[in-house]
């Protein structure tokens, strides 16, 4: 069993780590991810592989006694985002690591354009910049919800929620609305 107190790993190693097709494929993932090391990319293909692994297991049982098991596994792969409305479990083993990095909350908020770049949606999340329904996450590997995608915004309580912000403008951001002051001079020129 362990003990509680000490950490233990949450991935498994690739078996043969010094591929070169291998390490190709992992240093490109960490670059469009935006990862920071191989560890975090090696938790997620763990993940994925124990998906796999009940997805395989509900397959070899039995209909009466798969059935509740598989609609429970489902519906859960269906809140985070990573099956369809109609998917079965076949469709679960078809599932890549690259939809499982999309998941991540780095990834949504670069990809809403909360960010400019895949670095930078890290540094905002870690930072405390970034919230999902009003409550601040600073885990970029948070795995956001289906339903909770929609609710990323910045934070309020961050300096970075005012359209005028430096890092706003340089994505592109909107212009400060004109305060009261300069939009009474205004009329009264005109």
């Amino acid at each position: 069993m362990g003990d509680p107190r000490k950490q233990h790993k949450k991935y498994a190693t690739p078996r043969h780590p010094w591929r070169r097709d291998q390490l190709d494929v992992e240093l490109r993932l960490l670059g469009e991810y935006g990862l920071r090391n191989k560890h975090e990319l090696w938790r997620y293909k763990t993940m994925l592989s124990e998906m796999r692994g009940i997805a395989r297991s509900l397959l070899a049982k039995a209909g009466p006694e798969r059935e509740k098991p598989e609609q429970e596994f489902l519906s859960r792969l269906k809140r985070m985002g990573l099956a369809g409305d109609n998917a079965t479990i076949d469709d679960t083993l078809d599932l890549d690591i690259r939809d499982l990095l999309e998941r991540r909350l780095q990834t949504v908020v670069f990809r809403s354009g909360l960010a400019g770049s895949p670095s930078q949606a890290r540094q905002l999340v870690s930072h405390g910049h970034v919230s999902v329904g009003g409550r601040v996450v600073s885990v970029p590997g948070y795995l956001v919800a289906k339903t909770d995608q929609e609710r990323i915004a910045y934070a309020d309580e961050s300096a970075i929620a005012k359209s005028d912000h430096p890092v706003r403008k340089a994505m592109g951001g909107q212009p400060a609305e004109p305060s009261p002051p300069e939009a009474s001079s205004r009329k009264s020129a005109a």
